[in-house]
């Protein structure tokens, strides 16, 4: 598997062990989540005139979906404002490590420490999504809840237990960071088993433990590291590195895969159909129902969007896999070939997200030139956009690109469980049913988002 050290080059090292160009982009990202809560909750409730709305859900999101993750995994994770607050006050610094940390430091609950309840927090707001994205005061609630919650969780425990099994932007970054091609690991692991203190998890006056409760040297996959660079900076030895790799080198048959992890794929594929649903498709009693919330129309819709990501895809990616095992029997467990061969949702889902997102910015992003003109709605006019009216922007070459894009994922999909078949089988057989199930659920994104 082909890898390159980025860091093996001195100076682009010093960059990343140096703690300001980090703390000035952070600095950057709570300047603008400032920003984006007060036009929220105090600026116009015009939704696509209000700057909280178009920055998260227009300019943020796609830059996010489109370019971020795809390209640096949980890069975003690295500067993301949300945590920051709770966890300068656990640290007592903005820097370096000044002392113990504030707060009751305890471990999280063991029975938690998987996906469930991201995937819960998740799924508890895409039923409401269509509103938070229109709505600013909803909006600005939900960033606030986050920061408040992630703030409370700091001071009850350790380090970013907030980050690692609570937030719900998290989760799907995570899940779909298994693709990018940018990670950190150890250049070699027979100096981290000689390395008894372990500081690049316990920490020292260079910097943090692995605020993520990582340790670096059994690191095998980009979804449960957050890009801190606190290991980088705390290693005794140089033994790590931030390495550029085949995109997809997570997604192999050597790392072991939860239910919970397979069901966080397909709450992410469901979601981003139902998404392309509301958002972009023709119907508009399914638009209202997603809009009244508590209606008996919207019970209906939250309803569907959970059935169908909960237990309409996995029961069919069930079938597949029971198919998969008469085809080629296997040894291994039912749950270890369903959690195993579920790495295939990855570049699936993420394919369809980009597709999802890539037409839902392009018609919308000319909201935002009238937003940063005037963020708060209140007739200010700081850049002479403030007339630009509506406009979406190509549109005659989207549905091309959608349609690679969901074609590419597909692909991308069948090769990853043809691996999985052979690491699981020795046979690539047991994934064709699986493979099968993928061209399905494309040709249903295709119809979806191209027509």
């Amino acid at each position: 598997m082909a890898r390159y050290e980025l860091t093996q080059f001195a100076s682009v090292r010093a960059i990343l062990r140096n703690r300001w160009p980090q703390l000035v982009l952070q600095l950057v990202a709570v300047a603008g989540l400032l920003l984006v809560l007060l036009a929220a909750l105090v600026g116009t409730p015009v939704g696509s005139r209000n700057f909280g709305v178009v920055a998260v859900w227009i300019g943020w999101w796609a830059v996010l979906m489109i370019l971020a993750v795809p390209a640096a995994g949980r890069g975003w994770c690295a500067i993301c404002p949300l945590p920051l607050p709770g966890e300068w006050l656990q640290r007592r610094s903005l820097l370096g490590p000044q002392g113990p940390a504030f707060g009751l430091g305890l471990r999280w609950p063991r029975r938690l420490r998987n996906l469930w309840p991201q995937n819960v927090i998740f799924a508890a707001v895409a039923v409401v999504s269509a509103v938070v994205l229109t709505q600013p005061r909803l909006t600005g609630l939900v960033l606030a809840g986050l920061i408040l919650a992630a703030i409370a969780v700091s001071l009850v425990f350790e380090r970013r237990s907030f980050c690692r099994y609570l937030c719900p932007v998290g989760g799907f970054i995570g899940l779909y960071a298994q693709a990018a091609p940018i990670g950190i690991r150890v250049k070699d692991t027979t100096v981290c088993a000689s390395h008894r203190e372990k500081t690049c998890y316990t920490g020292s006056d260079q910097g943090y433990g692995c605020p993520w409760q990582v340790y670096p040297g059994a690191l095998a996959r980009n979804s449960a590291c957050g890009l801190c660079l606190e290991c980088l900076r705390t290693c005794p030895h140089d033994n790590v590195a931030v390495v550029l790799r085949t995109p997809g080198s997570d997604l192999s048959g050597s790392s072991r895969r939860g239910l919970d992890e397979a069901f966080k794929g397909f709450l992410m594929l469901g979601s981003a159909a139902v998404y392309a649903a509301v958002m972009l498709g023709p119907w508009g009693a399914l638009k209202s129902a997603a809009a009244a919330i508590g209606a008996w129309s919207w019970a209906g819709y939250a309803a569907g969007l959970l059935l169908f990501a909960f237990s309409v895809l996995p029961g069919t990616f069930l079938g597949a896999v029971l198919l998969g095992r008469r085809v080629s029997p296997s040894a291994a467990s039912l749950r270890h070939v369903f959690s195993s061969l579920s790495a295939a949702l990855v570049p699936l889902g993420l394919s369809a997200w980009v597709a999802f997102s890539l037409a839902f910015a392009l018609v919308n992003l000319s909201y935002l030139w009238p937003a940063l003109s005037d963020p708060m709605g209140w007739g200010w006019d700081l850049l002479g956009t403030a007339g630009v009216a509506w406009t979406p922007y190509l549109s005659s070459a989207v549905p091309g690109v959608q349609a690679m894009l969901l074609l590419g994922g597909l692909g991308w999909s069948a090769w990853v469980a043809v691996r999985m078949g052979r690491a699981l089988n020795g046979d690539e057989r047991i994934a064709w049913p699986v493979v099968g199930w993928c061209v399905l659920m494309t040709v249903g994104l295709l119809w979806l988002l191209v027509g």
